[in-house]
């Protein structure tokens, strides 16, 4: 048997953003979103959740960029003068690497951010992390441990197959090689990833897909990876979402590319090619 989740990150970044979720949910085949407790639509998404139960909502950890939701003088050697996060992912690494942020930060960071997505009415199926910061293992560690802590049992393994990887994006004329590179990197820690898993009683999906297409999955290149899809469970990452002046002055590297993804789960050839390999969409809550 195949199962799938189709995981939308940046819930809760912009009004946009949360627009392309749930119209890929409603109108397509978008099974579950993960919420940033930091992001500027916060309400915006929880609402937009609520109104539609039948979306999976996890958490989308955040250790890079924007506000700490935690208050500054308890997680001061992550968070600057200002409460906010670190800029970038080799920011965090390395300070992560010398020693300066104090695992102890990270897990109070991560922590409020999980209840006050609790404290809004949203339980959360799962974890995952924007930037895949718990590839790193210092990370995975904190998340394991305040996952076993807040009794959240599943977690995005964001390690993928290359195989897999490469038959979807040779057919990319742009290249992919950086995107490439980061999974390549991505699954050499899988050792170490699965080591903590286990040692918090962390459960995730058979196989994992979408990081060497990020932002890149449209109609054609969704049918191709769903042609790729094993027995088990296979989590699919996307970011969709409606390109608006919010979302360009956000930051995020994602700009048009959401709406690539959106048109790529709302295509009736994807829903059909599920159909015709008989392929599940399940949500984090039916992964058993």
């Amino acid at each position: 048997m195949k199962q799938l989740i189709l995981n939308a990150d940046d819930f809760g970044m912009t009004r946009g953003v949360n627009e392309g979720i749930i119209r890929a949910h409603r109108d397509g085949v978008l099974t579950s979103a993960t919420l940033m407790a930091n992001g500027a639509e916060f309400d915006d998404a929880v609402s937009r959740a609520k109104s539609n139960p039948k979306l999976g909502v996890g958490c989308h950890l955040v250790l890079v960029g924007g506000p700490a939701i935690a208050p500054r003088e308890k997680i001061s050697s992550l968070a600057d003068a200002n409460g906010n996060l670190p800029e970038s992912l080799a920011g965090l690494v390395a300070r992560l690497s010398s020693g300066f942020i104090r695992m102890k930060a990270i897990e109070r960071e991560l922590r409020a951010q999980i209840e006050k997505i609790r404290s809004a009415g949203i339980e959360p199926t799962h974890l995952d992390t924007h930037k895949h910061t718990h590839a790193h293992p210092k990370v995975m560690e904190a998340v394991g441990r305040v996952a076993k802590e807040l009794g959240i049992t599943r977690i995005r393994k964001p390690m993928e197959n290359l195989r897999d990887s490469w038959e979807t994006t040779r057919h990319e004329s742009s290249g992919r090689t950086k995107e490439l590179i980061a999974a390549a990197a991505a699954r050499a820690v899988t050792p170490w990833f699965q080591t903590i898993a286990r040692k918090y009683g962390l459960r995730s999906p058979d196989h994992f897909l979408g990081l060497a297409m990020t932002g890149g999955l449209g109609p054609a290149a969704l049918r191709r990876m769903i042609d790729t899809l094993s027995d088990g469970s296979t989590e699919i990452m996307l970011h969709p979402g409606i390109c608006d002046t919010d979302l360009a002055n956000s930051g995020s590297r994602l700009q048009d590319q959401r709406e690539t993804e959106l048109q790529g789960l709302l295509d009736p050839g994807v829903r059909s090619a599920l159909t015709e390999r008989d392929i599940r969409l399940i949500s984090y809550r039916e992964l058993h």
